[in-house]
Parts: C-alpha cells; sequence; structure tokens
C-alpha cells in the first residue's frame, strides 16, 4: 500500500507501454507520493503523512487540521 495517498485516495493506474514497434506491455502509473511530516498545533503532536503532491498543494490551501479532519472521515488513522 506504498503508492496510495492519505488525503484524497490517489493510487496507481494501470495501462500500456507502447513501443516503437507497437507492441504493448502491462505498464503502471504511480502517484507522485512524498511522505510529509506536520505539526498539529491542536493536539500538540507532529504527524507524518503519505501525500501526492497534489495532496501537500491541497493541505496548503486549507490547512493541516482540517486536512486531518478529512482523513479522519475516510477511516484513516493518524
Amino acid at each position: 500500500m506504498s503508492a496510495h495517498c492519505q488525503l484524497t485516495g490517489a493510487q496507481p493506474g494501470f495501462g500500456n507501454a507502447i513501443s516503437h514497434s507497437h507492441r504493448r506491455t502491462s505498464r503502471r502509473f504511480d502517484p507522485n507520493i512524498q511522505s510529509k511530516r506536520y505539526w498539529l498545533a491542536g493536539e500538540g503532536r507532529h504527524v507524518r503523512l503519505k501525500l501526492s503532491a497534489k495532496a501537500i498543494k491541497t493541505i496548503d490551501a486549507i490547512g493541516v487540521e482540517a486536512a486531518v479532519a478529512r482523513i479522519r472521515a475516510r477511516g484513516v488513522k493518524v
């Protein structure tokens, strides 16, 4: 479960790699997952989250408290 975003739920997509001769082989499209540490002022502790690059931008916009509330609403333990 390493290529999953805790906030957006982004996960790998699957498709075909197509060569110059047009042969098709299976491949994975992994999301850009980063590990980030944020300070939760309400709880007085740090949390480490595995987030996609899009989710990091979302946290910059809405704040870490609201983002953690969304993660917990999805049923993921933080």
